[in-house]
């Protein structure tokens, strides 16, 4: 069992920075894989960017590509999305997930935390 909770959204200008936290409880940390998703008004929830368990690969969708990094410290049992010139269109509840090795589905949600980009 793996309990997510993010923090670090907030309020930002178009063209700012915010760098979201997502801690995990639990020993097991390094083993899972790990995804930062969104979801805003009206839409589906959408993936952003993912990492491997030892953080040496990351994948990101194509609207974030160049902007955020997603990155995690296994030490600290905490991933991280940098997200650099923001735009209104990221404005979106951001969720962190894990998946256990092997698995093509995030089993372990957090509760979301609010990123709103103004222009």
């Amino acid at each position: 069992q793996v309990q997510l909770v993010e923090s670090g959204g907030g309020l930002v200008q178009a063209g700012g920075s915010l760098r979201l936290s997502c801690a995990a409880s639990g020993r097991t940390f390094s083993s899972y894989g790990m995804g930062w998703f969104r979801q805003a008004p009206g839409k589906e929830r959408e993936f952003v960017a993912n990492i491997n368990r030892s953080g040496d690969s990351t994948y990101y969708t194509e609207s974030v590509k160049g902007r955020f990094t997603i990155s995690r410290d296994n030490a600290k049992n905490t991933v991280y999305l940098q997200m650099n010139s923001l735009k209104p269109e990221d404005t979106a509840v951001y969720y962190c997930a894990a998946r256990r090795p092997g698995a093509w589905n995030y089993d372990y949600w957090g509760q979301g935390t609010q990123v709103t980009v103004s222009s």
